[in-house]
């Protein structure tokens, strides 16, 4: 196993890193397993099984890291150190407590994988789009706020009197106006008026440019970032 520190002590643990993700993986499959009913006891068996030897192995490869990285506490402390010991903390931690989903959390070692992959110049650039437009994100979620909240309060005078159970409140009727300006439109809550309906409908137009918008800025800076990195390279 080829052991390699970066440039603050990070211990990567070479191919013995490819295997934790595919145990990862494995993980969160049997965790969805785990969830279906009438399950059969041999089924059950084997999943508990796969599940103590998956635990087993994130726990050494725990220990490995915390004695081999310097300084210790910083990697115990750090972003990963964290995720490392959620990812095996629900297996110990029986107080009855149900806290199996925190192995959720164990998705986002899959980072790794990118570095194993080599994919640092793509999530690099990536990176550098989303510093770029952060102004431009940022003012684009602050107009999808306003919106949201005058889409309430529109939608909130027209329907509250022929639907109080849906949009008896402003606060009732941000899921219609969500869904609305996301164009997600469940139909799940839906105006009946004809103000209501007329109102809808430009909520709607609306929406279609709040969406757009943000994916136009990302789109913009990410080719930007692209253009940069070639212009360095060259």
């Amino acid at each position: 196993m080829r052991i390699t520190r970066d440039t603050n002590g990070y211990v990567e643990l070479g191919r013995f890193e490819k295997l934790i993700q595919i145990l990862i993986v494995i993980s969160l499959i049997s965790f969805a397993f785990e969830t279906l009913p009438n399950l059969s006891t041999a089924w059950q068996n084997v999943l508990k099984f796969t599940e103590i030897i998956i635990v087993l192995i994130f726990t050494i490869e725990y220990i490995i890291r915390i004695s081999l990285c310097r300084p210790r506490l910083k990697y115990i402390f750090s972003f990963y150190g964290v995720i490392d010991i959620l990812a095996i903390l629900p297996f110990f931690l029986t107080a009855g407590i149900d806290i199996k989903s925190i192995r959720a959390f164990r998705l986002l070692r899959l980072l790794r994988f990118v570095k194993l992959l080599k994919y640092n110049k793509a999530i690099r650039r990536l990176r550098d789009a989303l510093i770029d437009a952060k102004d431009e994100l940022i003012l684009s979620g602050i107009v999808a706020g306003i919106l949201l909240y005058l889409a309430s309060i529109g939608i909130y005078y027209f329907e509250e009197e022929a639907q109080p159970d849906s949009f008896g409140s402003v606060f009732h009727s941000m899921w219609w106006a969500v869904c609305s300006l996301t164009t997600v439109g469940y139909g799940d809550v839906k105006p009946i008026t004809v103000g209501g309906k007329i109102f809808t409908g430009i909520v709607l137009i609306i929406g279609v440019g709040i969406v757009a918008m943000p994916t136009a800025i990302l789109a913009s800076s990410f080719n930007n970032a692209k253009k940069k990195e070639k212009k360095n390279d060259l």
